[in-house]
């Protein structure tokens, strides 16, 4: 059964932040088999590898809402330089917008059941050239 992890994107306003975030952050990503993929390193392995790497994504909360997800493609362990035992989480580098969802502040990372994941946006709907406020609106409208 495929389980997702959910993440604060801290310090990303949006998508086009952890775009960015992500391409400046040449050492921080992986390359195999002719191609790159971006990592980010957390402090806690998951235990339900098997689950997550069944199709599952990490997606990302920004100013208190899921924004977008990406694909996990590997989990590795290692121990850093201090000796401090850490996790690489290997992500597909396409970032897909998802449906905005509210998502209260919490540490770390978590499990993130399939059942409670916001589908993915409509195509077009990447641009955020409106206003947060204005867009909150439309959606409890049920406009967006």
């Amino acid at each position: 059964m495929t389980v997702h992890l959910i993440k604060l994107c801290v310090g990303g306003r949006d998508v086009e932040d952890l775009r960015a975030w992500q391409t400046s952050r040449a050492s921080t990503k992986k390359r195999t088999k002719g191609m790159t993929y971006p990592v980010h390193v957390t402090r806690m392995s998951p235990t339900r590898v098997d689950e997550l790497l069944d199709g599952g994504s990490l997606y990302w909360v920004m100013k208190g809402h899921v924004r977008c997800r990406q694909r996990l493609v590997d989990i590795e362990t290692f121990v850093d330089a201090e000796g401090v035992k850490r996790c690489k989480l290997v992500l597909d580098p396409e970032i897909v917008v998802v449906q905005r969802r509210e998502k209260r502040p919490f540490q770390g990372w978590r499990y993130y059941d399939a059942k409670d994941v916001p589908p993915d946006a409509a195509s077009g709907m990447e641009a955020d050239d409106m206003p947060d406020e204005m867009r909150e609106e439309l959606e409890a409208l049920g406009l967006l």
